[in-house]
């Protein structure tokens, strides 16, 4: 048996250097595990056989080897032959290095292997581990963090961008970092294998950039745990994982409708007309509502950002700003009987007099001085405090008609990382690090739920192991050129394949600065995401912008239709949500996931599937006005534009104005949308009227 020529062959699928050998005879049957001979100056390596797929190995390098750990501050590569000691579905191996003992644990599961190593006999923890794994010649890497490349996430929609889902050539700092902050150690392979690393220490993944032919694992911390998952197809290895860290959370149905928000609210004294504001509450908010009311703009939730309460953040106390928002519950009232739900922005951390508090009873993990105020962030570790800050602030706010959270930060924004201080059970901040978002939405969720049942949405930017079970996801404030949008479809579909289905983005991108051609087809893009939320828009609504026209009709007149079309789609996503929570697949689906032997399917990242019967693809490149995509085999696919029916199995050219996003229906489902010409015909219609606010103010009786 040549070890080399069944690597070249494709037949291995992990090697870790001493060359154990683990072949799995059938999904269910039990796995064997032998060890071959090599030298005790040879680095061990370790050869695992998957039934599903071609080889995936963990190898040593040319100069090093496949197993090591960081030891005061130098690499010890593991070499020599192992003791070994088996028992049924367990196996252990001890590698003597130098007096201190390498011991691997490997717990056999179905389709699964879970691996553990540690170190003994050593009066010193390793401060991290290495481990190699080989990669076959065009084997494709997804999964681990929702930016397109690792960096400053500017980085990930710079102008000339190529990387897209596929993460070979890249290599990923496993810590968060904000704002665009969901992050998972999993990833799956085109080989029908995927590696989750167990806990919450930071790693590094470098998929084949430093070494073609090499992915480099490394995470800190005195022990490595990982699991090696096997199955038939990717949408196995990716249920499978959504189950494990979840299940996820599923929204109520109003929050599957379209949502609408500004940055900041101005409580200003004329609206953007000129015309005297006459009404009882926040003159932004009101102009939003009555104004698309007006264009028969369907709007099912409407988030107010900071500032909205006292201090100089505004964001003392969670206390409401009466000046800024006055009437607050008043106003929720008037919202609520519009059939529209009310959320506000929330931070992991307290001001005002809670910060003196926190600080008192020793809440905190870092308080900080930020103009003249203090800033206090919670230490959700601590039961006692987490308790305190639930009742005296989300929970007060669910008590006043508050529905929805954006919670914002959490993502290392904030965090101090030390390997010295310690949270309040005894971590590190720095093994805290990347748990703390999911502390902080778990923190959330157990103050809103006995309030409000489950009529609510959190809606964090930054995600880790364990999070979405508690809540939704926002992709954070991801820029607005068309390399912005191209960043978050790239998003969406990472965080299906992490376990994370329920999310958005800010359409357009969050800066103030608007493009109107990228927020055009973002549009498009929200209404088949399974969270479609629309703002900032330079803090202005379509019908008074700071360019010219001010008017925008042509921009007024998409969001109409596209905000239509997401109302007839409320139930299918609410469908596909439950399907998430219940089987752990995700609501957006990359082509590969449904269809992972036609090579396209992995190749088109720029168009998806939305639930089971919706093929969508994304123009994202500005001036363009037709678009390529690809089809899948087996399936009719008509488009919901022109109503042709066309085999799948091929390439296609379609027609794509800036209002059209390519949509194709599956031949013989029974989903039943509006015509879309016809609908977008009367969204232009509808929106060529200017309206005047004093005559919608009158209308609410609020002008004499």
């Amino acid at each position: 048996m040549n070890p080399k020529r069944m690597i070249d062959a494709g037949q291995l699928r992990f090697l870790l250097a001493l060359l154990f050998f683990t072949t799995i005879q059938a999904c269910n049957s039990p796995q064997s595990v032998s060890v071959l001979n090599s030298g005790d100056d040879s680095f061990a390596a370790l050869q695992i056989f998957n039934p599903y797929g071609e080889g995936l190995t963990i190898s040593p390098g040319e100069e090093t080897g496949a197993i090591g750990y960081q030891h005061s501050g130098e690499i010890r590569w593991v070499k020599g032959e192992p003791e070994v000691s088996k028992q049924q579905g367990a196996s252990s191996y001890r590698w003597n290095s130098g007096g201190e003992i390498v011991v691997l644990e490997l717990v056999e599961k179905d389709k699964e292997l879970e691996l553990t190593f540690r170190l003994e006999n050593s009066e010193e923890e390793p401060a991290s581990w290495f481990l190699k794994t080989t990669a076959a010649p065009n084997e494709y890497f997804t999964g681990i963090f929702e930016r397109v490349v690792d960096g400053p996430q500017t980085k990930s929609w710079e102008e000339g961008m190529t990387t897209g889902l596929n993460l070979r050539g890249e290599k990923v700092e496993v810590k968060l970092k904000p704002t665009v902050s969901a992050y998972a150690p999993f990833y799956i392979s085109s080989e029908n294998y995927a590696l989750f690393v167990h806990g919450t220490w930071p790693g590094v993944i470098d998929f084949c950039k430093e070494n073609p032919d090499l992915v480099q694992i490394s995470f800190e911390g005195p022990e490595f745990s990982f699991s090696l998952m096997m199955d038939e197809n990717p949408a196995e290895l990716v249920k499978r994982h959504a189950l494990e860290t979840g299940p996820s959370f599923v929204p109520p149905k109003w929050a599957f409708g379209p949502w609408r928000w500004r940055d900041e609210h101005v409580n200003r004294t004329t609206h953007f007309d000129g015309s005297p504001v006459h009404a009882p509450y926040n003159s932004d908010l009101v102009e939003d509502i009555l104004m698309m009311e007006a264009y028969d703009i369907p709007v099912t939730a409407y988030w107010i950002d900071r500032p909205w309460g006292p201090g100089v953040r505004g964001f003392d106390d969670y206390l409401v700003d009466e000046e800024r928002l006055p009437k607050f519950e008043e106003m929720i009232g008037w919202l609520n009987a519009k059939k529209v739900e009310v959320m506000l922005w929330i931070g992991p951390f307290v001001m005002g007099d809670m910060a003196d508090v926190a600080e008192e009873r020793e809440y905190d993990l870092v308080s900080s001085e930020w103009k003249n105020s203090r800033q206090v962030l919670m230490d959700f570790t601590n039961e006692e405090a987490c308790q305190w800050w639930a009742e005296n602030g989300p929970a007060k706010l669910a008590k006043m008609g508050v529905k929805g959270y954006k919670l914002d930060r959490a993502d290392g924004e904030k965090l101090r990382d030390s390997l010295h201080l310690k949270t309040s059970i005894g971590t590190t901040y720095r093994e805290n690090f990347n748990d703390y978002p999911r502390q902080y939405v778990k923190a959330a969720y157990e103050a809103i739920q006995p309030v409000l049942g489950d009529d609510f949405i959190l809606f964090p930017r930054a995600q880790y192991t364990g999070s979405a079970k508690y809540g939704a996801l926002w992709a954070g404030d991801t820029g607005n050129p068309a390399e912005g949008l191209r960043s978050a479809l790239i998003g969406m579909q990472r965080c299906a394949v992490m376990g994370y289905p329920i999310w958005g983005s800010d359409t357009g991108g969050y800066p103030k600065r608007m493009e109107r051609e990228a927020t055009m087809r973002w549009m498009g893009f929200a209404c088949f995401s399974p969270i479609m939320e629309v703002g900032p828009t330079n803090n202005l609504g379509f019908w008074g912008m700071n360019y010219e026209p001010s008017f925008d009709q042509e921009l007024l007149a998409i969001w109409r239709f596209y905000s239509k079309l997401r109302m007839s789609l409320v139930d299918y996503t609410y469908h596909f949500a439950q399907v998430a929570h219940d089987t752990g697949m995700p609501v957006a689906r990359p082509l590969f996931l449904e269809y992972p032997d036609q090579p396209e399917s992995w190749n088109d990242w720029a168009t998806y599937l939305y639930g089971d019967d919706l093929l969508v693809s994304v123009v994202w490149e500005d001036g363009k006005s037709s678009h390529r995509l690809y089809l899948p085999a087996g399936e009719t696919w008509i488009n919901l534009w022109t109503n042709e029916e066309l085999e799948g199995g091929t390439y296609v050219e379609v027609e794509a104005p800036v209002h059209q996003t390519p949509v194709f229906l599956k031949k013989g489902s029974n989903l039943v949308l509006p015509d879309f010409n016809q609908l977008y015909d009367e969204s232009v219609r509808i929106t060529s009227v200017k309206y005047k606010m004093s005559d919608l103010e009158a209308g609410e009786g609020w002008v004499n």
